[in-house]
């Protein structure tokens, strides 16, 4: 019973404790929340700013040559190293030559017999002639001489075009590149017969100075590009001259810079996309034809555009949206209309204007209306009293 009468005397001393430890707890609540929170911002700056336009393109050949035969005959040798880079004029192939110098002989010797046949027409020309003015031979004799000549004068110029056709064809059996270029494997081998026609194709040379520079632009693209040049949110180079930029394959910038050279007018039916071309320099030969790089299309221009890091701008139910430090120093939450990335940026279509400041860091602190702290990035946060 001496327990039992006890335990009544430390109920209202634990009851005060306790009281005074929930009054206390609350209060340090209540200082935390009306704490602003600690954010770092972004003024925005409206500014002129470059656009580059990205896409996956193809390298071509800006002259991809067929090396045919002109003439029949068979495959003597192979005179150059396939894959390998061949000069203009440098001799590919020689076919054998004995059939087409004894065509060349044949041809000089009529051109020979047509030249006597000429010579004796126009000495017995010059013999009649004098006799039919003095009416010393009948008209029909000078007639008859005159078209004699006329006759062997024909077909002396039809020999010596078989002498000129006999000495092309002899020149045709030594098979020589008209460009400068990387080549192909030789489809005929020494000893084949070689045709006139389809069965003429030797091998290829590939240009490759300077090359192509191939992509397509969808329609969709060149509707949306259309719109925003009418709209003034974009500005294009003049007369559309854009400056082609490649990438290559492991990330590099190939140091030519290149320009648009066509832009078909017609829409694929197959892929629905226009094709566009850019002629880039390549001395060095780094470019081979099928390659697949990168075109970066530089020169068009965002007037008076916004840009705001990545990181500020999030998404919700109904879009994107940031958070804007007002003139008060509180939180405002703003919807926005985001563009095209650029590096690291969005381009800010619609919802912010210049000179606004837009929290990049702390925004999940925030809510509308809520003091906030502004901080610089990399400043700590400054340390708290122990609540002891």
């Amino acid at each position: 019973m001496n327990n039992n009468s006890q335990a009544p005397a430390f109920l209202p001393l634990f009851v005060a404790l306790l009281l005074t430890l929930t009054a206390c707890s609350g209060g340090q609540r209540e200082q935390a929340q009306a704490a602003p929170a600690e954010v770092t911002v972004h003024k925005v700056v409206a500014a002129d700013t470059p656009v580059v336009f990205e896409f996956v393109a193809k390298t071509e050949s800006s002259r991809r040559v067929e090396i045919r035969s002109r003439v029949d005959g068979f495959l003597e040798k192979r005179l150059y190293t396939e894959g390998s880079l061949v000069e203009a004029g440098q001799p590919l192939f020689q076919m054998d030559t004995k059939p087409f110098e004894a065509a060349l002989r044949a041809a000089k010797a009529e051109l020979a017999q047509q030249q006597a046949r000429l010579e004796t027409a126009k000495a017995n020309l010059d013999r009649v002639r004098p006799l039919a003015k003095q009416n010393a031979v009948a008209q029909k004799e000078l007639d008859d001489a005159l078209g004699m000549w006329r006759s062997a004068a024909a077909a002396v110029e039809a020999a010596r075009a078989k002498v000129l056709q006999a000495e092309l064809d002899l020149g045709y059996t030594l098979i020589k590149s008209p460009v400068t270029g990387i080549s192909s494997f030789a489809v005929k081998r020494e000893g084949a017969y070689i045709g006139v026609g389809t069965d003429s194709l030797l091998t290829y040379v590939a240009q490759l100075d300077p090359m192509w520079v191939e992509f397509s632009i969808s329609e969709n693209q060149t509707l949306r590009m259309r719109s925003q040049v009418k709209q003034g949110v974009l500005r294009e180079p003049p007369e559309q001259q854009y400056e082609v930029e490649v990438e290559l394959a492991d990330g590099s910038r190939y140091p030519h810079r290149g320009r648009i050279t066509f832009a078909d007018a017609a829409l694929s039916e197959e892929t629905g996309t226009f094709l566009i071309r850019a002629e880039v320099a390549n001395p060095d030969h780094v470019l081979r034809p099928g390659q697949f790089v990168r075109a970066r299309l530089g020169g068009a221009v965002r007037p008076n555009a916004i840009l705001v890091p990545q990181r500020a701008v999030q998404q919700g139910a109904k879009g994107s949206f940031v958070w804007v430090v007002d003139a008060e120093g509180k939180a405002e939450f703003r919807p926005v209309k985001v563009g095209p990335w650029h590096e690291d940026q969005w381009f800010i279509d619609e919802g912010l204007a210049d000179g606004e400041t837009v929290v990049v860091e702390g925004a999940l602190k925030l809510r509308a209306g809520a003091p906030v702290r502004v901080s610089t990035p990399g400043e700590q946060a400054a340390p708290t009293a122990d609540p002891s």
